[in-house]
């Protein structure tokens, strides 16, 4: 069986071509930039690698973009004021709060404290709320871009079986949210975490599996049924003495072994990660299309 390689770099240039082409229409009628705010605590590497994609896609996609850097001794009241002043600034679209935040740090108080209208992460309880009962709202980036590539890729979701591991707030939870929903996967759907007695089980039965448990290799080739379809959102930094960097980037999926096996599937890097960013631009042009 040939495996098809989903290519979620080469999708997200296609995307972002599109967005610049209608930011470039709105500006010639006379309309704003989108402009897309970031706010960056400390100076944890992946964070700062995916803030510095995000300036890299504004850029690209002709969007203005500002980058408010804190050092990791900020206070949590420093913090809150800088989200007031972001939710007031008319000239901002939408920001994100690069998460993990420093431990002395209460994240959902910082999280509540932005504007809905303005959170195109899309993780206020207000914009999960809505995406919970299907009405319009943000829909946080890694899963919007996870239902487009399979959409892009067409792949039939409808009635599948479909396993998600992990149930964070940032990915789990509302994916298993959109691939239940009418809309979006319309599948059946079963999600599995660090207590799940028959996790290997579920995902043998699986017609799709949605890792993002963060845990290197963690989906193996006897954990994968023949034709599945495998999405990797895993993104952890394995150290490697080969590489220019020291490290290299690992999904959960041990993809040598379980790609044989599969319909399709994500590599690691290339395939959702791009499509992360992708989607939070297509939320921030969202965001000022609905001040036109």
């Amino acid at each position: 069986m040939e495996t098809q390689i989903i290519d979620g770099k080469a999708t997200a240039a296609t995307i972002k071509q599109k967005i610049a082409f209608e930011v470039k229409r709105i500006v010639e009628q006379g309309g704003k930039r989108p402009h897309l705010a970031a706010v960056l605590v400390g100076h944890d590497g992946g964070s700062e690698t995916y803030v510095r994609n995000k300036v890299l896609a504004c850029e690209a996609c002709g969007f203005q973009s500002s980058l408010i850097r804190y050092e990791a001794d900020v206070t949590e009241a420093e913090l809150l004021a800088c989200v007031d002043r972001l939710n007031a600034d008319a000239t901002v679209d939408g920001f994100i709060v690069q998460l993990p935040l420093p431990a002395h740090i209460d994240e959902q108080k910082i999280i509540e404290r932005i504007d809905p209208a303005k959170d195109v992460d899309g993780f206020t309880p207000i914009n999960v709320g809505r995406m919970s009962i299907g009405l319009p709202c943000y829909i946080p980036a890694t899963p919007k871009g996870i239902v487009e590539l399979l959409r892009r890729y067409h792949i039939d979701t409808r009635g599948k079986r479909c396993v998600v591991l992990g149930r964070s707030n940032i990915v789990g939870k509302p994916m298993a949210m959109l691939m239940m929903q009418k809309a979006y996967g319309d599948a059946t759907v079963t999600v599995c975490h660090s207590h799940s007695l028959t996790l290997k089980e579920e995902c043998q039965r699986a017609d799709i599996i949605i890792a993002a448990i963060g845990q290197p290799g963690f989906v193996t080739a006897d954990m994968v049924k023949p034709g599945a379809v495998v999405i990797d959102v895993g993104t952890t930094r394995v150290p490697d003495a080969t590489r220019p960097k020291g490290f290299r980037l690992s999904g959960d999926v041990d993809f040598e072994h379980v790609a044989p096996l599969c319909s399709a599937i994500t590599p690691v890097p290339g395939g959702v990660g791009p499509m992360t960013i992708c989607m939070l631009m297509l939320n921030t042009l969202q965001a000022a299309k609905q001040k036109l």
